[in-house]
């Protein structure tokens, strides 16, 4: 008998959204532990402020190149199998990369690491959709996504402050990994196993037909873009701020500066209330919302007044993960309903939402040296106009059920 899906309030739906809300705390928690310690990266290994982003870019384009595998191998090994390993591989490399003596053995590890944390998102939200009943897919997708909202919150300030207070980056990287260490164990002992999944032919003729099927479809196209222009929207000015608060008129220290990443909660409300939103007045709608909710806090940071800068970088993650959110938990029923893989579909769209943040994390550092903070603003202000752009061709592409807007 086919499997209908875990209901809200069920045993089954709780373990699954926060056994997922923890194993999207401990990816990003590692895959952001750089990001806060790009001043302390700068000055021990003596480098540019461009060459200090590769930390943060190298793990990108890691988790992008593992996407790659992992989605197509998780339609055929399993999605919990693939979640287990991934958070597992993770914790060890990152307390290699704490170790890590050199510059260059640094950005081997922070993309191997990458590499290593893309089998949860390569499978999270296609796990979603098999396990849990479909009135409940949407706002269950903004919990997960909530989860990774908190663990990029926590990568950036549990990293800055672990750096203060043990008197170096190493320091930090080891803090953050305990975090996802004890998210690991925790997803091990309570995430159930999948009952809805239907392993796809092994062959790499099967394969390729399926990547072919998850390419031809204008807006999944159309929503991978989405991915990649938010992501690094945002990055852009991640990448960056702790340098701005550094720097006069703020002057702070890594720890202090670090506390403006205390914004990133809100991205947990705003991917979960966004969810039910467009479960209730459709993706169309809300996607461009969000990016101009995004565009205003980013125009806001704009002044040297540090209230405002807090509140538009505030704006910004709700913003992004509105857009996000919603995008990232279309793809995979998108792809259902057209008859393509979503696994294969759903590591495509997060295949560009790294690569975005790879490319524009890396011009982010290009844009400041050249124009400081008015530059990181510029070139996340564009590619949030993209998005809007996007979204604008979604709403002419026919929906393929009756109902889904």
């Amino acid at each position: 008998m086919r499997h209908e899906g875990y209901l809200p309030g069920s045993s089954g739906y709780r373990r699954i959204v926060w056994s997922l809300f923890a194993a999207g705390l401990a990816t990003f928690t590692l895959l952001y532990s750089t990001q806060a310690l790009l001043p302390d990266l700068r000055r021990d290994f003596d480098v540019s402020t461009g060459a200090s982003t590769l930390s943060v870019s190298l793990a990108m384009f890691g988790i992008g190149a593992g996407l790659l595998i992992a989605g197509p191998l998780s339609d055929v090994v399993g999605r919990t199998r693939l979640i287990h390993l991934s958070l597992g591989a993770s914790v060890v490399i990152g307390f290699a990369s704490a170790l890590a003596p050199t510059w260059e053995a640094l950005l081997a590890l922070r993309f191997a690491d990458g590499f290593a944390l893309a089998g949860l998102p390569a499978v999270a939200t296609a796990y979603l959709r098999e396990e849990l009943h479909p009135s409940s897919q949407g706002r269950a997708a903004g919990l997960y996504v909530g989860g990774t909202a908190f663990g990029g919150m926590s990568g950036r300030l549990v990293s800055g402050f672990g750096a203060e207070l043990g008197g170096g980056w190493r320091w930090g990287i080891a803090a953050t990994v305990l975090v996802g260490l004890a998210c690991a164990v925790l997803v091990r002992l309570a995430l159930p196993a999948s009952r809805g999944f239907e392993p796809a032919p092994g062959n790499p003729r099967a394969l390729a037909a399926m990547t072919r099927r998850a390419l031809s479809d204008p807006a999944l196209l159309a929503l991978y873009a989405i991915g990649g222009c938010s992501l690094g929207a945002m990055v852009a000015l991640f990448n960056t701020i702790g340098f701005r608060l550094a720097d006069p008129p703020f002057a702070l220290g890594i720890g202090a500066a670090s506390l403006v990443f205390l914004v990133y909660p809100l991205g947990t409300v705003s991917s979960t209330w966004f969810g039910d939103l467009a479960d209730r007045h459709g993706r169309r709608t809300v996607i461009p919302i969000g990016a101009a909710v995004a565009i205003v806090g980013a125009l806001l940071t704009l002044p040297d007044v540090l209230s405002l800068v807090v509140a538009g970088m505030g704006l910004l993650v709700i913003g992004f993960f509105a857009v996000h959110g919603v995008a990232s938990g279309w793809v995979p029923l998108r792809a259902h309903l057209g008859g393509t893989s979503a696994g294969q579909a759903a590591s495509l769209y997060l295949f560009t939402y790294y690569l975005g943040s790879a490319v524009f994390g890396t011009a982010s550092g290009a844009a400041w040296t050249r124009a400081g903070w008015a530059g990181s603003v510029a070139l996340s202000v564009a590619l949030l106009v993209l998005d809007m752009a996007l979204a604008a061709l979604l709403r002419r592409t026919p929906s393929l059920a009756p109902g889904l807007r």
